[in-house]
């Protein structure tokens, strides 16, 4: 099947018979937060400050069921938050998710990625996740989005990545050759997939990368089709990933898992590879990162940004002095000193760094050089917790 109509139309079917994400409707908001859908934390990760202005407009870009709609418009409450889905069926599951949870500010739009340009303005933050590899031409998907990201707008974005997740390209051609004339029947294709899985060999290499990595979520059919009998799918390396990114006349800000790039976590014990690396170009550096754990890039979430972008520089003691801080929104457990942060990863603050934090929560006027007339510890304390992104800054005036 090579006809972009088809595809499309394919696709829609599968999410048509499958609405996907298959998270339970909730009668409250939904628990806890993704850092990456909350202007401010998102903002803050790309730029090292926090936002002039929150009464931002939002698009969730292939919001599927509206589990992502449903926290932005949670995570950001003074936003305008529009979704787009090609599928009907998904379509009204988003709505009545954001119905029954209260985020009813939420707009929706039955409209392919394609045609975005439909849509009336632009917008400061695009919500492009797991959308783009499913479509026939994600170069033209990229840049359908592109004209409507506001200048100093952002854009997040999640693909699939091809090394990680060789054993599903396996897996998911098996099922087709199975299939045969039946191929585009999705609940057979579920039925023969599940059926493989109980029959191969319990050391079968797609057996158990399936039970490592995949089957809790896989339990669920939505799941386990989105995964292995979807109609399109396209999976990236560095390269052809540099390649879209390159397409869409953007910048690129980041990776937003940023310790799965740190290549010091693969050959920090061998300063001299480290050395020799510190000659590859950036995207060098990516491309020996996948290759050296294949297996952990299973894909690629980043940011994007539509100029003019400029990221705020701290090394200035005079700068960070005259800044005005507050506590980054995305925590769980504060105000103990051991918490989750921003990535859900467990932070242990000393004394001196909650004692700040405490001033800093909620504060609008106070800069950081009156908070350390108080508050015991230095620059470097508070460069700290800049760098675990557990607080925010406003340039002074």
């Amino acid at each position: 099947m090579t006809d972009p109509t088809q595809i499309s139309a394919a696709v829609a079917r599968l999410y048509d018979t499958y609405p996907f994400p298959p998270e339970p409707l909730l009668d409250e908001p939904p628990p806890g937060y993704n850092w990456r859908w909350n202007w401010l934390a998102a903002y803050n990760f790309c730029l090292g400050r926090k936002p002039s202005r929150q009464d931002v407009r939002i698009l969730d870009a292939g919001c599927g069921t509206g589990v992502g709609t449903e926290y932005l418009v949670h995570l950001n409450p003074q936003a305008e938050v529009t979704g787009l889905d090609l599928s009907s069926g998904a379509l009204a599951v988003a709505k009545e998710r954001c119905q029954r949870s209260g985020a009813d500010r939420a707009t929706f739009h039955h409209l392919s990625l394609y045609n975005a340009a439909e849509l009336p303005g632009e917008f400061d933050l695009i919500n492009c996740v797991g959308v783009l590899h499913h479509l026939p031409d994600p170069i033209r998907g990229i840049q359908a989005l592109a004209p409507k990201l506001a200048p100093g707008g952002l854009m997040h974005i999640f693909v699939y990545g091809a090394l990680g997740r060789w054993e599903i390209q396996l897996m998911q051609e098996a099922i087709a050759l199975l299939q045969g004339d039946q191929r585009g029947d999705y609940r057979d294709g579920v039925q023969v997939g599940r059926n493989l899985f109980a029959s191969l060999p319990e050391n079968n290499r797609l057996v158990k990368r399936e039970q490592e990595r995949w089957s809790l979520e896989n339990q669920r059919d939505e799941n386990f089709a989105d995964m292995y009998v979807h109609p399109q799918e396209i999976d990236y390396t560095v390269h052809s990933l540099h390649e879209l990114i390159r397409a869409s006349g953007l910048e690129f800000l980041g990776f937003s898992n940023p310790r799965v790039w740190d290549l010091e976590r693969l050959i920090g014990k061998a300063p001299d590879l480290m050395e020799r690396a510190a000659n590859l170009s950036e995207w060098e550096r990516y491309r020996l990162i996948e290759l050296l754990d294949p297996e952990s890039i299973t894909h690629y979430e980043f940011f994007l940004g539509r100029p003019p972008i400029e990221k705020s520089d701290w090394s200035s003691d005079t700068a960070l002095l005259a800044a005005i801080p507050e506590r980054n929104p995305c925590m769980d457990g504060w105000d103990s000193r051991t918490l989750f942060n921003f990535d859900y990863q467990i932070v242990t603050l000393t004394d001196d760094q909650w004692a700040f934090l405490k001033a800093a929560d909620g504060n609008t006027q106070q800069t950081v050089g009156q908070i350390l007339e108080s508050v015991p510890g230095g620059l470097e304390m508070v460069r700290s917790l800049l760098q675990q992104q557990l607080l925010m800054l406003t340039p002074g005036s």
